[in-house]
C-alpha cells in the first residue's frame, strides 16, 4: 500500500487536495493515489482549487522558492536564467495572476523558460474557468511524471 507521506511533493503540499487524500490512505499504488486526486480535484470548491493551484511554485521564481522537484523541472540546475527572461517572466505572472486570481500552473516537460513564454502569453487569452480547469489538468500531468520518475521528498 502507497502511504502518502512520500508522495507528498507530488502535489507540491497542496493543502485541500493532501487533506483530502490523506484521510483515505493507504492507495494501493502511485497510479491509485494519482487517479483518486484527479477525482478530488474536481469535486473540490473553486476556493479550494485556488488554493491547490497556488501552492505550485511560479515558472521562473527564484529557485530558493521553489520545491526540489520544481528546481530540477524548470531546470535551475542546468545554469543562470538571463535577466531579461527573468524579468518577462514575472510580468507575465504577474499579469495572468492580476487577469486570473490564481498562478499560472504548466507541465513544463523539460522545455526551457524560453519555450514557456508563448504557452503563457496564449493562455493570457483564456477564460477564468479554462484556466482553472487546464491548471488542475497540469496539476495532476505534473504528479504522474514525478511518480513516473520515481521522485521521493
Amino acid at each position: 500500500m502507497r502511504e502518502l507521506q512520500g508522495q507528498l511533493n507530488l502535489f507540491e503540499n497542496a493543502g485541500p487536495l493532501l487533506e483530502r487524500l490523506r484521510a483515505e490512505e493507504p492507495f494501493p499504488n502511485g497510479a491509485a493515489l494519482v487517479a483518486r486526486a484527479r477525482e478530488i480535484l474536481g469535486s473540490l470548491s473553486e476556493a479550494e482549487q485556488v488554493a491547490v493551484i497556488n501552492a505550485h511554485p511560479r515558472i521562473g521564481e527564484r529557485p530558493d522558492k521553489v520545491s526540489a522537484a520544481s528546481f530540477k523541472e524548470q531546470g535551475y540546475d542546468q545554469g543562470m536564467t538571463p535577466p531579461e527572461l527573468v524579468l518577462r517572466l514575472a510580468n507575465l505572472n504577474d499579469e495572468y495572476e492580476q487577469k486570473f486570481g490564481f498562478r499560472f500552473v504548466i507541465f513544463v516537460n523539460r522545455r526551457s523558460k524560453e519555450a514557456i513564454v508563448p504557452i503563457l502569453e496564449a493562455r493570457l487569452r483564456g477564460s477564468r474557468d479554462e484556466e482553472r480547469s487546464t491548471a488542475l489538468r497540469e496539476i495532476v500531468a505534473i504528479a504522474e511524471d514525478r511518480l513516473k520518475r520515481g521522485e521521493q521528498p
